[in-house]
């Protein structure tokens, strides 16, 4: 019977952690944030693409989009703390 220990980081936030350790400054952890903001933007970018071209979003999904509100709902009788 064997026991399936799990690393607490997965290979890519070891490769960050790993990073990190290196930034000396705060102009290199505001470059660091930046490549990864880029990154993250190119990944939504590609899959938006991705989703125009396959025909699951087109002109009237973008237009609904403008007007829609996702803000996070709070209940008025929310206990207070």
């Amino acid at each position: 019977m064997g026991t399936t220990v799990r690393q607490p980081f997965n290979p890519a936030q070891l490769e960050l952690l790993s990073t990190m350790a290196s930034l000396n400054t705060e102009a290199d952890l505001i470059e660091l944030k930046q490549a990864l903001a880029r990154f993250f933007a190119d990944r939504a970018d590609r899959e938006m693409e991705r989703l125009w071209n396959e025909g699951a979003i087109n002109e009237e999904t973008l237009e609904s989009w403008k007007h829609e509100h996702m803000r996070t709902p709070y209940h008025q009788n929310a206990a207070k703390v």
